[in-house]
Formats: structure tokens, C-alpha cells, sequence
């Protein structure tokens, strides 16, 4: 075996180093089950911070007090929150590609063909080359039954408010990019922002579902993007809210906000799952930068 990899360990001897770190296993049968069905290292993400915390960093050893059945309670509840954030996303990013689509569709319905008839950031660089190869090639790739009928009736040159149907969320908010000011403005205004901050939103969104749909740890995540806010008075439910913003709840009060500003989805599916915070005194729900009292101080988290 070569001496740079790790060596192996069966189930009973990953119980056995968690034991002589300090982390109180309960049940050894239950804890072998558990990692038969969750890999070591993903668990890891999870008990991490109950690693003792020095100035060099984390040590190997737990605090007094830790316990496997938290960290797996972690780990149930973060699944819960990752399909609920993704289940609250999906109408907002519904929503958005509907009024990006009917907004750019005024313009000419194949304007995502024609860069000329886009915005200035569409002839920027080579953004836009690199965004139409990748839609031509999902487009040829795609078996959605609307395209095959376009392909046969119009010469597979599919219009904008179809097209939006088709791409990832990465590429719709390239298109948003690319698109003139007006309509980026029309689309922004529907969701109770300026344009700008619509763009950040989207991209920090996007990195978000992308976490979720790669089964990201998501809970303590410190996201990368933080979005551009409103200015203060304009909304007084957004105001209100204290959080770090690169913090998982900073981003779930996104979905919130552009939820109720739209009209969509089901405003109740964050805070129920929210509520189920496991009760673990070294990891409070204050990890995910919840603030004290959050169902009272905003209407967004009612």
C-alpha cells in the first residue's frame, strides 16, 4: 500500500477513532448502521465544529459533551433543509424565467440569437459566444417534446420565452445579463429590485441550489456571494432582518422575499423546517446566522 493514502478502516474501527477523540458513540451497532449509510467524511462536515476550537485552528479531539446521535440529527436536519430550500427555489426560478422570456420576447422572439439586438454586456468579451454554444448544444441534446415540434414547424429556431425553459439557472442569469436595460429593469422591478441587485441575487441563488442539488452541507455554509440590498425604507420587512448575509439564513430570507414579491410557492416551507433545529447545545441554530426572535421581527419569516 502506498505510504500516502490513508489506510483502511472498517466500520467498527471509524466508531473506535471517533471513541478516542472524545465523542460519545451511545449505541456501537446503531453508530456502525449509520456509517454503513453515510460516508465518514461526509459525517465529518457535520462534527466539525464540535472539534475543540484553539488559535491554530481545530484539533482532532471533541468537546466534553459531544455526541454522535447530535451530529447524524445535524445531518437529518440539513437533508430536510436542502430539499425544502430546493423546493422553494423552484417557483421563484419559474417565475423569473416567465418574465425574462415574455419581457425579451417583445424585443423579437429569436432576440437571444441576435447579440445586436441585445445589451451592451452581450458584446463584452466572449461571454456571449461561450453562452449560445452551450444553449445550442442543450438545445440539441434536450428531448423535451416542445422542441422537437419547433424543430419541425419553424426549423428548430426556438423563441426566447421557450428557450428560457431550457437552460440552467447558470445560463439564465447570463441571459438576464445580456439582455437591454429596459427589460432587465421590467423583470428586476416584478421582484421588488433594481436591476444590479437582481443580478447578484441570481448569482448567489444559483450557487445555493447548485449546493443543494450536489447534496452540499448547507446548514453553517458561509456562502461566497453576498447579495447587493435595497436601500434601506424601501423595504421595510426586508430591513428588519439582522443576519450575516453570506450565511445560509441571510440566503434563505432571499427565497422569502422573492416568493412574496412574485406570489409564488409556499411562503410556510422554510420556517417549518427552520422550527425543526435540532436542540444541540454545542451547535445552536445560531450557526446558520439566525437571529434571536426571527418569526417575530420580519412578515417575510411569519
Amino acid at each position: 500500500m502506498s505510504e500516502d493514502v490513508k489506510a483502511y478502516k472498517t466500520y467498527a474501527e471509524q466508531v473506535g477513532i471517533l471513541a478516542g477523540r472524545g465523542m460519545d458513540m451511545g449505541d456501537e451497532e446503531i453508530a456502525v448502521a449509520t456509517l454503513r449509510r453515510v460516508n465518514y467524511y461526509r459525517l465529518s462536515g457535520y462534527w466539525y465544529p464540535f472539534r475543540k476550537l484553539v488559535s491554530s485552528g481545530r484539533e482532532n479531539d471533541f468537546y466534553p459533551g459531544t455526541r454522535f446521535r447530535d451530529v447524524v440529527a445535524l445531518y437529518d436536519f440539513d437533508a430536510r433543509l436542502r430539499s425544502a430550500t430546493f423546493a422553494a427555489l423552484m417557483p421563484v426560478e419559474l417565475a423569473v424565467r416567465a418574465l425574462l422570456g415574455h419581457e425579451l420576447g417583445r424585443i423579437d422572439p429569436c432576440v437571444h440569437l441576435e447579440v445586436s439586438r441585445l445589451g451592451p454586456t452581450a458584446r463584452q468579451g466572449n461571454h456571449y459566444s461561450k453562452w449560445i454554444d452551450r444553449y445550442r448544444d442543450v438545445l440539441a441534446n434536450s428531448r423535451e417534446e416542445f422542441i422537437a415540434h419547433h424543430d419541425q414547424k419553424y426549423g428548430g429556431r426556438l423563441p426566447v420565452w421557450a428557450a428560457t425553459e431550457i437552460l440552467d439557472w447558470g445560463s439564465l442569469t447570463y441571459l438576464y445579463g445580456f439582455a437591454p436595460r429596459h427589460v432587465q429593469d421590467v423583470v428586476a422591478e416584478a421582484c421588488g429590485l433594481t436591476a444590479p441587485q437582481l443580478t447578484s441575487w441570481l448569482k448567489a441563488l444559483n450557487l445555493l441550489r447548485n449546493t443543494c442539488a450536489h447534496h452540499g452541507r448547507l446548514f453553517n455554509r458561509v456562502h461566497t456571494i453576498s447579495p447587493k440590498l435595497p436601500r434601506v425604507g424601501r423595504h421595510p420587512d426586508l430591513d428588519v432582518v439582522s443576519t450575516d448575509w453570506s450565511r445560509t439564513f441571510g440566503q434563505l430570507t432571499l427565497i422569502q422575499f422573492l416568493s412574496d414579491r412574485l406570489g409564488v410557492g409556499r411562503t410556510k416551507l422554510l420556517p417549518a423546517v427552520l422550527n425543526s433545529f435540532p436542540t444541540v447545545q454545542l451547535v445552536p441554530v445560531a450557526h446558520m446566522g439566525v437571529p434571536d426572535d426571527w418569526q417575530l421581527t420580519s412578515t417575510l419569516w411569519e
